[in-house]
């Protein structure tokens, strides 16, 4: 399948791949939907009129929307729909857009003069634990390692709450928090900036599907019909404030100072080639989180931490694929109470850790709590952030001759206010 739009074979988005993202331009700021496709997008408000399938040629309008969520809201069926009349239009045997000069200057914008926004209205946004060996590193860190686990992790998906609002699209700066923290063990709090600042590598999905009505719930058998599409996320956060405050709920100020995502959705259906055998889970887990189809993906991830005025080192080279509890177990676990979800809801993995060392998707791991500093390309060393440092996620699924891309996800980090 190839597409009249060229890109090389190392391109993000290519006529595979088709990930949904919101976007403006200089010359006009209301944010609308598109489609990445090499270096391009494709303006669906402006082609909305192509999409004349049997489901959403009475939807059309879905795509005149300034965020993704009622395009969502429509289901598996439209979403695929949709994904067949793109891939038609874009490709190099089909003269829809190639063939109409004056559609095609209407419809495509070059990624580099675009800004991007967020995909979706994010209404609710819950971030789970579900890397095996991210929870056992911190486990062995703050407890041992015959006591890494929680008795209830290989139970259930662990995860809490986080704050929505608080949800940033890549490039947006995040601040350096204050907060409460307890430097020295057994001794009174401190108040003051963070002093243990950290990324987190994690990957999240939005909820798709109609609204489910409080009191039902979706077993992870049929999780996928409410599962859009992945974005990267960085959950930031300081460790410090983390550590004062977590007993007895959990995080709270040291996660809610911002999280930030990649901007562009990519499908479940571009990622669907790359599935691989779901985690062996032992012991079972109860029926409604059972399912039979592979859920874990391929996804190559990538951390770059680039200083001030520096150039990116890689700090860690990660994979989806060591995710304990899929995506559709975390859904399933997240209704199972009869707790309602609406297409938009922002679903993320936790912290993406392998076995390596260098796998590791936080630097609390990646320096060992501090005692182990991390060597930059220029010499400089971190144990964690330091004022104007850059985090870069990236990801990708290799195919043959073409890659599933997810682009970028950065975030600088800003000195503390004084005010």
């Amino acid at each position: 399948m190839k597409s009249f739009i060229p890109y090389d074979s190392s391109c993000d988005f290519p006529i595979q791949n088709l990930p949904y993202g919101v976007f403006s331009t200089p010359g006009d700021a209301n944010p609308r939907i598109g489609v990445a496709i090499g270096n391009q997008i494709l303006d669906l408000k402006a082609v909305r009129h192509l999409f004349t399938g049997p489901l959403m040629k009475g939807q059309q309008e879905v795509f005149a929307e300034a965020t993704l969520n009622a395009f969502m809201g429509l289901g598996r069926p439209y979403w695929q729909e949709a994904r067949q009349t793109l891939q038609k239009i874009l490709s190099q045997d089909d003269d829809t857009l190639q063939g109409n000069s004056e559609l095609r200057s209407r419809a495509f914008v070059a990624q580099a003069d675009a800004k991007m926004h967020l995909p979706a209205h994010i209404g609710d946004y819950t971030d789970f634990y579900s890397s095996i060996y991210h929870a056992t590193n911190v486990g062995i860190m703050f407890r041992s390692k015959e006591n890494a686990l929680m008795p209830n992790w290989k139970h259930l998906p662990v995860g809490y709450h986080g704050r929505a609002s608080s949800v940033v699209v890549s490039g947006t700066p995040i601040r350096r928090p204050k907060g409460q923290t307890q430097p020295v063990e057994g001794a009174d709090p401190v108040f003051g900036p963070c002093r243990l600042m950290d990324f987190e590598l994690e990957v999240a999905f939005f909820v798709g599907g109609a609204p489910t009505q409080l009191g039902t719930s979706v077993p992870a058998s049929k999780a996928q019909d409410h599962i859009f599409g992945m974005v990267l996320m960085n959950d930031w956060s300081a460790r410090d404030i983390q550590k004062w405050e977590y007993v007895p709920l959990g995080p709270f100020g040291a996660k809610n100072l911002g999280t930030t995502i990649s901007p562009w959705v990519v499908t479940m259906e571009a990622l669907s080639p790359f599935a691989i055998d779901n985690f062996p889970q032992d012991p079972k887990p109860f029926p409604y989180l059972q399912h039979e189809d592979k859920y874990n993906f391929d996804i190559n991830l990538i951390v770059d931490l680039k200083p001030e005025n520096g150039t990116p080192s890689t700090i860690s080279r990660s994979n989806y694929r060591y995710m304990y509890w899929t995506a559709k177990q975390q859904l399933a676990h997240h209704t199972v109470t009869g707790c309602n979800i609406n297409p938009g809801d922002l679903m993320a993995s936790g912290t993406i850790s392998g076995m390596a060392s260098d796998s590791f998707g936080s630097m609390l791991e990646l320096s060992w709590k501090g005692t182990k500093p991390i060597r930059l390309n220029d010499g400089s060393t971190r144990k964690f952030l330091q004022d104007n440092d850059e985090v870069i996620l990236r990801g990708f699924c290799e195919g043959d001759s073409y890659r599933i891309g997810f682009g970028e996800c950065k975030g600088k980090l800003l000195p503390t206010l004084d005010a």
